[in-house]
């Protein structure tokens, strides 16, 4: 059986949230969302977790997640630290969050030897998005720089209770040829809007296609992702600038060193952006449990 892993960014602080959002219990038996997505994930055919986390959260991860999920699958844990950079560099001052997730999925590159997705700890993405992109992974296993992504419906990814940033996508015959990392989207009744660096607004179409950062790869994503961190050592000025992966993704395509298929997903997205988002996220799991979609308890 082809070996592929599902690695899970989970260093955020959860500044906005107010805490370590990734580790909320929102299950009836005190699940938590990346609980969902690892049983997904699993049923698809993924048979590895790499959870990407802060080393002080290690114990927390292992006693609340880590240990349940070893007895069904194999579990290993990579960090994403601040003073982990390339060779030359060093820690700014006053620096306090990790550099964004092409660091957190760089720091795969010594536990991940086959091809995996990535997805975010803190959303749920429902199961097709799994399903599609193992398949399209199994079945271009020889193809070294054809990635993808699961692409979603903007007015399916909003949040009621704030604005959300999404990686909104231009899509050609099926495949990933622009994406603009757009923050600041909100549902405004009739229209999705958001605002520009200039704090302009402006009008998005609800059936865009966004980015939720749930991507396909191959271990070949690595070598370029050590090169496209250290250029943006070399040339970032901002104090709080962060690596972050879809733009990666976008100047890889650009400079025509990879694909990327566009797998869509009809699935509605939620997730714990905000606490108000909380008492959502429980409600609709219990709706899916009722619906058959999920047992009560997802692992002993």
């Amino acid at each position: 059986m082809q070996k592929t892993t599902l690695a899970i960014m989970a260093a955020g602080l959860g500044s906005r949230f107010g805490g370590i959002k990734q580790l909320e219990p929102i299950g009836p038996c005190g699940e938590i969302i990346m609980d969902y997505s690892i049983y997904d994930a699993i049923e698809a055919g993924f048979n590895k977790v790499v959870f990407i986390i802060r080393k002080d959260l290690q114990e927390d991860f292992k006693t609340i997640i880590g240990n349940r999920i070893s007895k069904t699958v194999e579990v290993e844990y990579v960090f994403q630290e601040l003073d982990n950079l390339p060779e030359g560099y060093s820690k700014p001052e006053g620096r306090t969050k990790p550099w964004g997730t092409g660091q957190a999925v760089l720091a795969c590159k010594d536990a991940v030897k086959e091809p995996f997705v990535v997805i975010n700890a803190d959303d749920y993405y429902g199961k097709d998005a799994f399903v599609f992109l193992h398949k399209y992974l199994i079945e271009n296993a020889n193809n070294d720089f054809n990635y993808c992504m699961a692409g979603f419906v903007l007015g399916n990814t909003l949040s009621d209770n704030g604005t959300v940033t999404r990686g909104v996508c231009k899509v050609e015959n099926n495949y990933l040829v622009d994406i603009v990392e757009t923050p600041g989207i909100m549902d405004d009744g009739n229209k999705v809007i958001a605002e520009n660096h200039r704090k302009d607004t402006f009008t998005i179409d609800r059936e865009s296609v966004v980015s939720m950062n749930i991507w396909g790869f191959k271990p070949s994503l690595f070598e370029s992702l050590e090169q496209g961190f250290a250029d943006f050592l070399a040339t970032n000025t901002d104090a709080k600038g962060e690596f972050l992966l879809p733009m990666h993704i976008d100047d890889l395509i650009k400079a025509q060193k990879a694909t990327v298929k566009v797998l869509q997903s009809n699935d509605k997205w939620f997730g714990v952006t905000y606490k108000e988002d909380k008492e959502v996220v429980v409600n609709s799991i219990k709706r899916l449990i009722d619906e058959g979609k999920y047992p009560s308890k997802l692992f002993s």
